[in-house]
């Protein structure tokens, strides 16, 4: 039996100093470790739960394309922030049929980010009964 005891995503962009750009100062994220030198050094950040690293380069974007789920606390607060600092919204936010509150945004390779607010009464947080 595999007895997990951390986890990280891991991303090997075609530019990595955009890359640490757009994770590091436009969506804010916090440097968990950094490692190597150079422009295709590692930088690993925290993502809630778990860890998201770049490193390396490559020739082209990943294919199938990853998209990565981040839940935050108030989607329309991320929307203006990220907006300030000159992330393009790739859709709005908005209420689902599931009753999640998403906003889609993306990575400079393409990578699609999707910010979700849990409503306090949605299942995800409150299962009435269990």
């Amino acid at each position: 039996m595999v007895h997990v005891l951390s986890s990280r995503t891991l991303l090997c962009p075609t530019d990595p100093d955009a890359s640490r750009a757009f994770y590091g100062e436009r969506l804010g994220l916090a440097v968990y470790r950094e490692f190597g030198t150079g422009p295709e050094r590692g930088t690993v950040y925290f993502l809630g739960g778990g860890f998201l690293e770049l490193s390396g380069r490559a020739e082209t974007a990943a294919s199938p394309p990853l998209r990565l789920w981040l839940q935050v606390a108030d989607v329309a607060a991320a929307h203006a922030e990220l907006q300030a600092h000159g992330v393009e919204i790739v859709r709005p936010p908005r209420t689902e049929p599931w009753g999640l509150v998403e906003m889609w945004i993306a990575d400079p390779d393409g990578t699609r980010i999707v910010l979700v607010e849990v409503p306090a009464e949605h299942p995800l947080r409150y299962r009435p009964g269990i």
